[in-house]
């Protein structure tokens, strides 16, 4: 499969190529130029199928010569190894809804799924001496920073807004040390990511620490994604209306979706979950791209005015704002209604975290009567446990082997937002040689 950047169709590359560079040179994302579409048939076998084996079976069309067919079950084998022994993902009944739980690996997060994969192939790759740069809104920095704790010749180096996550997830990733190295920059993510996307346009970071990227600007993590989208519509009954709530932040998990959906998969209609941080919404009302200052929500992780995925989305689409809109709904919900949603979730028997109730709530004001509805479950409630126990008066408990993590001290140095400070500590003293 050949790959073209979202802003110059004319050139190709490879799977190994765009893995490598993460970011293409004229700055745009990378996609597949053209998507393999399966027929009825062919998903329903690939729904048989256990979860490594759908996984395998979906990726390796994307990645080509990259890895062979062993290499590729070898890859996914390992990568999905560290989550819950008994189901890679949960499908749950909430009332009349169904939630797809993704938050069954390491960290806890439906970050895991990709950045894993991306830590196996990186492996695989052998590259020499990495430098994994990423922004972080909450939850991918832990799932990168567990993927690659301790991989040989890997460096990570971790941004994210100081505090503008929540004390578990900031946990997660900022006290391992080792190889992981963390910064709280004084501003919101939106910054944090527009200095990952500078440095890898600087041409002497790129070329001195050999830079790749861990965020969704790497095509290889939201191929990951993908597969859990065939294994929802598995799991479910048959039916004609399919609708997918996500919530929705950097647009990386929904772009994964919209793949999915290109490829044949049987779903009607997304639901963009966002809060008010909501570019998007607002772009549909227009037409017009007009972010705001970014606000801070009780849905960190969705803290994002400038979502880094739309222009994947917008190129799915041929830049076709009536296409895009037929498929893909935008639904704002404020921390009022969000509070709302996870405690009336949790009168439901059920207890989810802010971003996961809002996926909820979204999905809930545009459901038909004829439509099947499902909402996507992208983190475990204990990463986001005081907002959660001060909505339901109840105290959730800590997966055990995170009970000692909350006393453990933070290695993160906090630092303005800086390019050049930036700059600095990746070609500084940790720097490889």
């Amino acid at each position: 499969m050949k790959y073209i950047s979202t802003r110059n169709n004319s050139k190709e590359y490879n799977f190994e190529q765009v893995f490598i560079k993460g970011l293409a040179d004229d700055g745009g994302l990378f996609v597949p130029k053209k998507v393999k579409k399966y027929s009825t048939k062919e998903i329903e076998s690939l729904g048989s199928l256990n979860y490594q084996d759908l996984a395998k079976e979906i990726i390796h069309p994307f990645i080509g010569d990259f890895m062979s067919v062993n290499e590729l079950s070898d890859v996914v084998d390992k990568s999905y190894s560290v989550f819950r022994k008994d189901n890679t993902v949960d499908l749950i009944k909430v009332g009349d809804t169904k939630i797809l739980e993704l938050f069954h690996g390491p960290s806890l997060a439906f970050k895991d799924f990709g950045a894993r994969f991306l830590a196996e192939c990186l492996s695989h790759l052998s590259s020499g001496p990495t430098t994994i740069l990423t922004a972080t809104s909450g939850d991918t920095g832990a799932a990168v920073a567990h993927a690659f704790f301790d991989q040989p010749e890997i460096r990570v180096v971790i941004l994210y807004p100081e505090g503008r996550v929540s004390q578990f997830q900031e946990k997660l990733f900022c006290t391992l040390g080792n190889n992981i190295e963390t910064f709280a920059v004084r501003s919101d993510f939106d910054e944090c990511q527009a200095m990952v996307k500078q440095a890898f346009e600087d041409q002497q970071i790129r070329t001195s620490i050999h830079l790749n990227s861990a965020n969704s600007i790497n095509i290889g993590r939201l191929l990951a994604q993908v597969c859990y989208y065939f294994e929802a519509v598995a799991l479910l009954p048959r039916h004609d209306s399919l609708v997918v709530s996500v919530p929705s932040g950097n647009f990386g998990n929904l772009t994964a979706g919209l793949i999915a959906q290109a490829m044949g998969l049987p779903i009607q209609r997304f639901i963009a979950a966002t809060n008010a941080n909501d570019t998007v919404p607002r772009y549909f009302e227009n037409n017009r791209w007009s972010p705001n200052p970014t606000q801070a929500t009780l849905t960190n992780a969705m803290d994002i005015s400038e979502p880094n995925n739309f222009p994947r989305i917008q190129w799915l689409f041929k830049n076709s704002p009536e296409a895009l809109h037929s498929v893909v709904q935008p639904h704002a919900v404020s921390d009022t209604q969000t509070r709302e949603l996870v405690s009336g979730l949790y009168e439901s028997n059920y207890i989810a975290e802010p971003h996961t109730a809002l996926a909820y709530g979204a999905l809930k004001t545009s459901l038909q009567d004829n439509e099947l509805g499902l909402f996507l479950g992208t983190a475990h409630p204990a990463k986001f446990s005081e907002i959660i126990e001060k909505e339901i008066g109840k105290a959730i408990s800590i997966p055990p082997e995170f009970a000692s993590l909350i006393e453990q001290p933070s290695l993160s140095e906090v630092i303005e937002p800086d390019f050049d400070l930036i700059k600095d500590r990746l070609l500084g003293a940790n720097a490889f040689n």
